[in-house]
């Protein structure tokens, strides 16, 4: 562990749930992220929310600086008011650079600027294309976009097809970075699953992540085989209302919701005879990356990003149920193309996706 000095570089991260934090992929990045910068002689501040954060887990960095900011905790409020105090925070302790995640915080990027602070933001995906948002929420999203275009120093794109979208709509250049996946050597079978036995979905239970269509699906496959469950919205409602009644009337459907066990998630991946990844919108989802790096046979819906991410190491679908379940019975009775599809992705994530490559990237655009 490197001793600070007292000329250490300061950088705040701001607009995730926190360190650590196991929401999603801000979250899973900052938790890769924060020690690599840390060990490279950086003093790192994550911001974060009440009750979105735990220490008693075995990757905790206790050289990491956590602060824990208020905010109105709804689904449509939560990122901007947090990332507001997470700003006015970071203003009266001027960091040299602040790493921005999601661009509803563009709106608060001029307090860092008049305040001297170097800004650099991802992105993430089009917030506005997402069919969870209403309209007001989309508007919000774009302007945002629009504030970060202006002032946002550095801008970090996790896709390439993102890239094009930000050059061509917002005039921008910026930085491609996409998530990386943690390769582990062969892990147990999990809740006594069958290896490659089982069908798998790890997702947050929105719209736009074929969800709906995955569970209209679930009838014709649950007597085939066991269907395991990861997700939840995080608000509650009918995504989870309607996999809990999947996983009491159907004895092969589990319902795990939220998993923060990253060696049962990585099992789950591991030896799954089918995943399937429905996102629609966003740019390299760290979910996916994973999936490969696991080695999961990934069944994926047919969209830009996901070509872009998994090449040809899986299988696209229409996100129509009937297509969805076509395709899983498909892989599940094909043991050859499982296993060709697994080590394929594999292969594709340890060359493109490692996590040392891409923390490497990050602190390079602090500088």
């Amino acid at each position: 562990m490197r001793a600070k000095s007292n000329s250490a570089q300061q950088v705040a991260i701001i607009g995730s749930r926190g360190y650590p934090s196991f929401y999603g992929g801000f979250e899973t990045a900052v938790r890769h992220l924060a020690p690599f910068l840390s060990d490279k002689g950086w003093e790192v501040t994550v911001y974060g929310r009440k009750g979105s954060t735990s220490a008693n887990v075995d990757s905790y960095d206790s050289r990491i600086k956590s602060v824990i900011v208020p905010c109105i905790e709804s689904k449509s409020l939560s990122t901007l008011t947090s990332g507001l105090t997470s700003v006015i925070h970071c203003f009266f302790r001027k960091p040299n650079v602040a790493l921005v995640l999601n661009v509803a915080n563009g709106f608060w990027l001029p307090l860092l600027k008049l305040r001297g602070i170097k800004v650099v933001v991802n992105v993430d995906g089009l917030e506005w294309e997402r069919e969870k948002w209403g309209r007001a929420a989309k508007s919000v999203f774009y302007l945002g976009a629009k504030m970060t275009s202006i002032f946002a120093d550095k801008i970090i794109c996790d896709a390439r097809v993102l890239q094009n979208y930000w050059s061509e709509n917002f005039h921008r250049d910026s930085i491609f970075i996409p998530y990386g996946g943690t390769a582990h050597g062969p892990l147990p079978t999990p809740l006594d699953l069958p290896h490659r036995g089982y069908i798998l979905l790890v997702a947050r239970f929105v719209p736009e992540n074929s969800i709906s269509e995955f569970f209209e699906a679930i009838p014709a496959l649950h007597a085939d085989y066991p269907i395991v469950l990861v997700g939840s919205s995080g608000y509650g409602g009918s995504f989870d209302d309607r996999a809990q009644r999947l996983s009491e009337s159907h004895k092969n459907v589990t319902w795990l919701g939220q998993v923060s066990d990253d060696t049962l998630l990585h099992s789950l991946w591991q030896h799954a005879g089918a995943y399937f990844h429905g996102h629609s919108v966003g740019g390299t989802n760290p979910a996916l990356v994973q999936a490969m790096t696991s080695g999961a046979p990934t069944i994926a819906r047919n969209t830009e990003f996901n070509r872009e991410v998994l090449g040809a190491t899986g299988i696209f679908t229409k996100p129509d149920s009937k297509s969805i379940k076509i395709a899983i019975q498909g892989l599940m009775s094909d043991s050859v193309l499982q296993t060709s599809i697994s080590n394929s992705a594999m292969l594709r994530a340890k060359s493109e996706y490692s996590w040392t490559k891409i923390c490497s990237e990050y602190e390079k655009s602090l500088h």
